[in-house]
């Protein structure tokens, strides 16, 4: 079973940034992970291509995008360029999934499908097979520091049945909420790759943090 972690920079402190991503280079992390929000898809902005860029030059660890806008099409080639490793995209905002996700890989990224709290897992049966690795969003899009949605487990066991069945190399990344507390239940669960905030960031020892997570 996979046990990755990926440090979400949303929750960071900005005013030292290159010292965050030193730290998270020297961690046991797998990756860092970008929140990509454009206030209309959700109710709040992060950061756009000047500090994507900023943590690319600094980065030693892949760099996982999820965007949360409107039109992620038009953004694509943009992160690839930058060198974006895993790219995801919300499958409540895109209204030609198939063709987005095929034009992600055109790029050589990862093609990820992030789904919101309310969206059914059933919703991937006709598209799973073209994903590298699902999203759980497992509180509501936006902001950081929510509390964790219990009913998220049973969604992603029932995601886990639709990769095996359709597509086994398919990866479960689960975002929100994220805690060393309940990250062993989500990788029994199914995940495979948890997103941390402010378990990260807020702690007094983030590397020590980071390590617990992963569960090594």
């Amino acid at each position: 079973m996979s046990r990755f972690i990926a440090p979400s920079m949303l929750s960071c402190d900005f005013g030292k940034l290159s010292r965050e991503v030193d730290m998270v280079n020297r961690s046991q992390a797998d990756y860092i992970h970008l929140d990509i929000m454009d206030g209309v898809f959700v109710p709040n902005i992060s950061f756009g291509f000047p500090v994507v860029s900023a943590i690319a030059r600094e980065s030693k660890k892949p760099l996982d995008a999820h965007l949360m806008i409107i039109e992620p099409d038009r953004y694509i080639e943009n992160f690839s360029r930058m060198g974006i490793s895993c790219l995801s995209i919300h499958y409540e905002a895109s209204l030609h999934l198939h063709r987005s996700l095929q034009k992600i890989k055109s790029y050589g990224m990862k093609a990820g499908i992030a789904l919101n709290p309310h969206t059914p897992a059933s919703s991937l049966n006709d598209i799973i097979q073209e994903a590298d690795f699902i999203l759980v969003m497992s509180v509501n899009p936006g902001f950081g520091g929510q509390n964790f949605i219990e009913n998220s487990y049973r969604k992603i066991s029932r995601i886990k049945e639709i990769i095996n069945n359709q597509n086994p190399g398919c990866m479960i990344e689960v975002d929100g909420g994220v805690t060393r507390e309940n990250a062993p239940l989500l990788y029994d669960a199914g995940a495979d790759i948890l997103v941390a905030g402010n378990s990260v960031f807020g702690s007094e020892d983030p590397l020590k943090a980071i390590k617990q997570i992963k569960g090594v």
